[in-house]
């Protein structure tokens, strides 16, 4: 006769039949995730491509912010001669001699320097020339000269203190 079963051997066949059961429903899980995934794919990606290209083919939004295009104001010719007019020459970038340099280049240009000295600040990155009211061609004309690109009227320097000048160049690095 048959010798009686024991309690480990009844469930020992269970065991593996869940096992079995579970890797066979993984599977399923994934072939049916990559079914749908094939399924949806094509239809997703010619929605996206039809939206893409009618967003490229849609006539441009208007600005919500245009800057202002600077106006070109016209200046006219200088009333001045160069003998006639005076430059003070400010030192803005900290160098010993600077003022003094840039006064005699502009002699031998044909200005009329009517002082040097040292800015309030050493640190001006770029040579600025500045004019009083009524000059602003007589200060174009300087900045040409000199081949300096910045020019506005008096900022930060009173008329008295240009020494009798209609212009100032503050030297900067």
């Amino acid at each position: 006769m048959d010798a009686p079963i024991s309690a480990q051997e009844l469930i020992r066949p269970w065991r593996t039949a869940t096992l079995v059961a579970s890797l066979v429903a993984a599977l399923e899980l994934v072939l049916l995730l990559g079914a749908t995934a094939l399924l949806v794919a094509k239809p997703l990606a010619h929605s996206l491509q039809r939206h893409a290209e009618a967003a490229a083919y849609a006539p441009p939004k208007k600005a919500i912010f245009t800057p202002p295009v600077p106006k070109k104001v016209p200046v006219g010719k200088p009333k001045l001669s160069r003998a006639q007019t005076s430059v003070l020459v400010l030192n803005g970038n900290g160098r010993a001699g600077a003022a003094a340099a840039e006064a005699t280049t502009l002699h031998s240009l044909g200005y009329r320097v009517s002082g040097t000295g040292n800015a309030h600040r050493e640190d001006y990155a770029t040579s600025v020339v500045l004019y009083r009211k009524g000059f602003q061609a007589e200060g174009l004309r300087l900045a040409h000269d000199l081949k300096i690109q910045v020019t506005g009227p008096l900022d930060g320097l009173s008329t008295s203190a240009l020494r009798g000048g209609q212009l100032a160049v503050i030297l900067g690095a």
